[in-house]
């Protein structure tokens, strides 16, 4: 199996205008997506560095003019400037040309926050996502996204689920993302939403995944589709599901609690690692550390 050369880098998001709000949860409407020292974490992977071609897609927000300013601002701040925004609203847009060509073009893509859901519904089946798949596998392109814009990179994705029902049956609602990576199910907002259950019940209806919980400017850069380093200023939990003694959520009625045995937990955070495939804990990420 060919490993790609592209790097993934999913960020937990921040609370903003552009989210799609959450029962419980107070909106503060701002956009300070993450702290600039992660923003500067994006440019420094891709391959000019500063110098690189970003291209922003706003398609998960629902202010995505706005999203897109704040962008083009943050990346100007730390000295960016060959930034593009996409906005694409709908499977039409894909199809423009120039966008087309933009994605075959760029250094790397940002993928913002809001709805997931609005970006596999968009982008499934387009040339956009073909062309980005086939870079991603053949060339040291970066994906990054943050809150739905990292949600969105896995092959399985939660699109629904509030935390406060989150370990009773049928709460959480799973899809297929865009399939950056497979066996991976990732969660933003993860502590400040309290999330945990919603990512446990996720993990247990999907034991071959491994769950990663993103707080708040917090994220993870993936190598290799193997490789997790752990950056940003606060935590990052893994959920591995394969040792799973007991589950009853098959056996279950819609709305019944879930009881799960043998769910293994890891915390990390920055300077911590994760390999995927040997679901094993690092204490310090190097290898493949540009």
């Amino acid at each position: 199996m060919t490993l790609p050369k592209g790097k993934l880098i999913a960020i937990g998001g921040n609370e903003d205008k552009g989210t799609e709000p959450e029962p419980n949860f107070q909106q503060k409407n701002n956009l300070n997506f993450f702290e600039l020292q992660i923003l500067s974490r994006i440019a420094h992977e891709t391959k000019n560095q500063k110098n690189s071609h970003i291209e922003v897609i706003t398609t998960a927000s629902s202010i995505p003019e706005e999203v897109g300013e704040n962008y083009l601002h943050a990346f100007t701040k730390i000295g960016c400037t060959n930034i593009q925004i996409m906005h694409i609203k709908n499977r039409a847009d894909t199809q423009n040309p120039d966008y087309i060509k933009r994605i075959r073009e760029c250094d790397g893509v940002m993928m913002t926050g809001g709805n997931q859901l609005r970006l596999s519904t968009i982008f499934g089946g387009t040339e956009i996502l073909s062309t980005l798949h086939q870079r991603f596998i053949d060339e040291e392109i970066v994906i990054a996204g943050t809150s739905a814009g990292a949600m969105a990179m896995s092959n399985t994705m939660i699109y629904q689920g509030s935390s406060a029902g989150a370990l009773v049956k049928g709460e959480v609602k799973i899809t297929t993302g865009l399939a950056f990576i497979k066996d991976v199910i990732i969660d933003s907002h993860f502590d400040k939403r309290g999330r945990f259950g919603r990512l446990a019940q996720a993990v247990a209806s999907n034991p071959s995944c491994i769950g990663i919980g993103l707080g708040e400017d917090t994220g993870v850069i993936i190598r290799g589709n193997d490789n997790l380093e752990a950056i940003g200023s606060g935590l990052i939990i893994i959920v591995d599901g394969h040792g799973i003694r007991h589950s009853n959520i098959a056996d279950l009625s819609e709305g019944s609690p879930i009881s799960i045995e043998n769910l293994i937990v890891h915390v990390m955070t920055k300077g911590n690692g994760y390999l995927l495939k040997q679901r094993k804990f690092l204490i310090e990420e190097s290898a493949n550390n540009d």
